[in-house]
């Protein structure tokens, strides 16, 4: 006994344990989504209180089916491995391709949020090319700090978590100090809709906040006595995050007039200047930066492990699947890297806000459909695994997961929602290289992975650097093709440069 006990404790060195998986999960769902939401959520009324009630109740479900499937089966890989094992190859494969790329997606938004929450002290940001170049060095920083290995990972957003819930959870408590009851009630509902519509229309908006249920699922690989942990992570940090939304975001649309929250680009922040002055204000914005930033760290951590877990099964390009000495994916963190980096500079627009819309909703959409295989696979995966009452009560909560997903799709933008499902469709003919691969590696018998190259971890650290160094360039020198200038100008040049820099801000 004392054999194995010494053995699985080897098995568990450099993995993370309950409290940061616990914090991995609120702080991948807590990132941008709740520093950005009340000034969103104000366009349609205070009402969004309701909407946020029927969230909290659509995200426990999920908390609870991920974090059952995770104790029947704590294998890496999440909605991938559920999907896989309750229907099959195809809607394993298709479930990890739509969650991978979602997860690419979303993580461009929070490395354009977190920069535009720094653009507050450091002005030149809001310069395009400058935020785009920006975003490059800290995805590919974020890429590098994974392939050090996930215990680095799990400390590092440990600590930007605690910097995240300081605001967040500081206004939840003592923002009712300068909550009014008639500011709150007066814009109950603004949007000009009916309650009923009002409330669909607050869910995409909460749905986005929540998203990062799974976290801990997906990357049980990583997690220290996963079959105990992941389940109490997912719960936990669900349950973390829920007081801080509802508590955060109506005491907030209590503290601000309603026509100066929806303008507001920094809600938090603006509370927090309007409660206690200029310093918190400036504090609460960078704890804002400093919670997006480190929760993309997470994020990272966790697209890696989705597409290793399907490389291993021989449904993703097996240089997914190579890994280094601390066994991260580093070729594959690589190339998600590679292609953030192409997204962020199709995507630049003026204004970070407008770039985070862009792709956030996107995001959403396709992360949507994995969720809902998730709450049905319960009922295939968890028959006979459990007493008849305990299957019975799960099967429940999955069924009201799924059933809250789709109201949540069917209020989605409907352009969006119908390109995403062209997408799905479309798998089933990037299938067919899949099947290729995986009778290769089942006839001939070819283990999946290997080891990835050292130089891949350079690599990442040379391409953060060069991207700082291309973006202090840009924000301090003279350019004349990018149409950029000096941070300081003298008076007579301000009026200029903007006059010069106007018509770039049309696309």
């Amino acid at each position: 006994m004392a054999t194995t006990g010494a053995t699985a404790a080897a098995d568990d060195s450099g993995k993370i344990g309950l409290v940061p998986a616990t914090l991995m999960v609120a702080g991948n769902m807590m990132g941008s989504g709740v520093f950005m939401l009340p000034a969103n959520l104000s366009a349609i009324g205070s009402i969004a209180l309701i909407g946020w009630l029927l969230t909290v109740v659509g995200a426990v479900a999920l908390a609870l089916v991920f974090a059952k499937l995770s104790a029947i089966d704590p294998a890496a890989g999440g909605p991938y491995a559920f999907a896989r094992k309750a229907y099959g190859d195809y809607m394993g494969y298709q479930t990890n391709l739509i969650y991978w790329l979602a997860n690419v997606v979303g993580n461009v938004a929070l490395a354009v949020a977190g920069l535009g929450y720094l653009s507050h002290f450091f002005p030149a940001l809001k310069v395009p090319i400058v935020m785009a170049f920006g975003s490059i060095a800290i995805i590919w920083f974020f890429a590098y700090a994974n392939i050090l290995g996930p215990k680095v990972v799990g400390r590092l957003q440990s600590f930007t978590t605690v910097f995240a819930l300081v605001p967040i959870f500081g206004m939840a408590l003592f923002g009712w100090f300068w909550f009014k009851p008639e500011i709150f009630s007066s814009a109950w509902n603004v949007s000009g809709q009916s309650s009923p519509n009002a409330v669909m229309a607050t869910l995409t908006f909460t749905l986005w906040a929540f998203i990062g249920v799974e976290s801990a699922s997906v990357s049980a690989g990583v997690v220290a006595n996963p079959s105990r942990n992941v389940p109490i992570a997912t719960v936990g940090g669900v349950v973390l995050a829920s007081v801080a939304y509802v508590l955060s975001s109506s005491v907030i649309m209590g503290m601000i007039p309603n026509k100066e929250l929806i303008a507001s680009s920094a809600p938090f922040a603006d509370a927090a200047r309007l409660a206690l002055g200029d310093f918190a204000g400036s504090t609460v914005a960078l704890c804002a930066a400093v919670g997006c930033l480190g929760s993309l760290a997470g994020w990272t951590l966790l697209v890696g492990q989705s597409a290793k877990a399907a490389a291993d099964d021989g449904l993703f390009p097996g240089i997914f699947a190579k890994v280094n000495k601390r066994g991260v994916p580093s070729l594959g963190l690589v190339i998600v890297a590679v292609i953030m980096s192409v997204q962020v500079l199709a995507t630049m627009s003026p204004t970070a806000s407008e770039q985070f819309g862009k792709i956030a909703s996107i995001a959403v959409i396709m992360t949507l459909l994995p969720y809902i295989y998730s709450c049905i696979a319960i009922k295939v995966l968890g028959y006979g695994k459990m007493p008849h009452g305990q299957y019975t009560f799960f099967v429940a909560a999955g069924l009201a997961g799924a059933i809250y997903c789709m109201i949540a799709l069917v209020g989605s933008d409907g352009e969006q929602t119908r390109w995403s499902l062209i997408f799905v469709i479309a798998t089933i003919v990037f299938y067919s290289a899949s099947i290729t691969r995986k009778r290769d590696l089942d006839e001939k018998h070819i283990h999946p992975g290997g080891k990835a190259p050292i130089w891949v971890r350079y690599l990442a650290l040379g391409v953060t650097i060069v991207a700082l160094v291309v973006m202090f360039w840009l924000s301090v020198g003279r350019h004349d093709d990018l149409d950029l200038r000096s941070r300081e100008q003298a008076p007579a040049e301000a009026g200029e440069a903007a006059q010069q820099m106007a018509p770039s801000g049309v696309q």
